[in-house]
């Protein structure tokens, strides 16, 4: 049986059915999550928070993708005419829901959860990334995901201090007669450093300061003040967000280990290869690397063994996003967004990898460690390191 007919949600579209079944978590706690913004300028930080929370009947599910904004700025992703593009996937995706709880009431922890912090790909936001956010909740986890203000996101806001003023960051391209990693390096610089803000929070609020929420909403920040534990922390992200968190370890001591889905590995400059100090968890999709990109990662798996490099067979660079989990054959079209593997498959294929190297490098005392096999490419659908460096014999 499908486990999740019951948020199978059919959104209306033109030209047969379209639907997101995002899957809840397999885990044992439920999922909550609530949008956090803080300050009243670019330099402030948005992010949307997943948590665990107590069980309630009838609790609001967000949408999942938050505004018109988004749609407009993913036909600018996908470089189709806003005109047609923005209604279609309004009406085709604007209704989907996610199967968390909105603004749940946050279930207390002594011992404190883990937190990670989460970096979302070129063209993304702060949503899209939900199934993976809330099934690593499901077991124990706060993850912030972050909406980057580098021009990389689909589209993101900040609120000025005027009331109520919106000022909206659009989505860009490299500018003509730009070299390209010149201006992505200037992106993965400023979205790393958001995710070492994004930590800043966290300490902020464990220490006991009020952190005002611009949005308003009915989510009371401080209540996370001693169920988050702040000595293990760690830093994922999935393609720009990989590479983020990559350079996020060399930025920020506090962060333990790095999770890089896919990671585009294009716009980390040689130099601080050297400096990244701790281990990273690769986990790569068949189609999207190259030869070049899965050598940078040797680099720093040869410099430290404990950083490991997995390949999941049948999977597309939009395998580790929520588009994988989207029923309808003209948007799946549009974002290429599924292999030959099963979308749920790849879902926990990923999520238990991931969970077995933060219990490894956080020194958690869940028993992810039954998933290491994994870590070594170990299992059904995975192999160790890239298909293309393998040999032929």
């Amino acid at each position: 049986t499908d486990p999740v007919s019951s948020h199978r949600l059919s959104c209306g579209s033109m030209g047969g059915t379209q639907s997101l079944a995002l899957p809840q978590g397999k885990g044992p706690h439920q999922v909550g999550c609530t949008d956090v913004m803080v300050g009243h300028t670019q330099q402030g930080l948005f992010l949307r928070l997943f948590y665990p929370c107590l069980p309630g009947a009838g609790a609001e599910q967000p949408l999942w993708i938050p505004r018109y904004e988004y749609c407009s700025g993913l036909a600018d992703v996908t470089q189709r005419s806003r005109r047609w593009w923005a209604p279609l996937l309004s009406i085709t995706i604007g209704s989907c829901r996610v199967p968390v709880s909105w603004n749940g009431p946050f279930k207390p922890c002594s011992s404190g959860y883990p937190l990670i912090i989460f970096s979302h790909g070129l063209g993304a936001c702060r949503t899209l990334y939900s199934s993976i956010c809330s099934e690593l909740v499901s077991w124990g986890f706060v993850v912030a995901a972050l909406e980057h203000r580098d021009h990389s996101a689909s589209a993101t806001y900040f609120c000025t201090a005027e009331a109520g003023r919106e000022e909206w960051i659009p989505y860009q391209r490299v500018p003509q007669g730009q070299k390209e990693f010149y201006f992505r390096k200037k992106q993965v610089h400023q979205r790393a450093e958001e995710c070492v803000r994004g930590l800043r929070l966290f300490q902020d609020i464990s220490s006991g300061k009020s952190v005002p929420n611009v949005l308003h909403q009915e989510f009371d920040l401080s209540v996370l003040k001693d169920s988050v534990d702040l000595s293990k922390v760690a830093v994922m992200g999935h393609s720009f967000g990989g590479v983020t968190a990559v350079l996020a370890l060399v930025k920020e001591p506090s962060f333990r280990c790095a999770v890089a889905l896919d990671a585009w590995m294009f716009p980390l400059e040689n130099s601080l290869y050297p400096e990244v100090p701790k281990p990273v968890l690769f986990i790569n999709t068949e189609e999207f690397q190259t030869p070049d990109s899965v050598a940078k990662m040797k680099r720093l798996s040869s410099r430290n063994s404990q950083t490991k490099i997995i390949t999941i067979l049948g999977s597309v660079h939009h395998s580790q996003t929520d588009f994988t989990f989207l029923t309808g054959k003209l948007i799946r079209r549009v974002f290429r967004a599924r292999g030959t593997l099963d979308p749920y498959k790849g879902l926990d294929i990923t999520s238990r990898a991931a969970l077995a190297f933060l219990q490894r490098h956080l020194h958690l005392e869940e028993e992810f460690n039954r998933w290491d096999n994994l870590l070594e490419g170990i299992g059904d659908s995975v192999v160790p390191e890239a298909p293309f460096c393998r040999s032929n014999l």
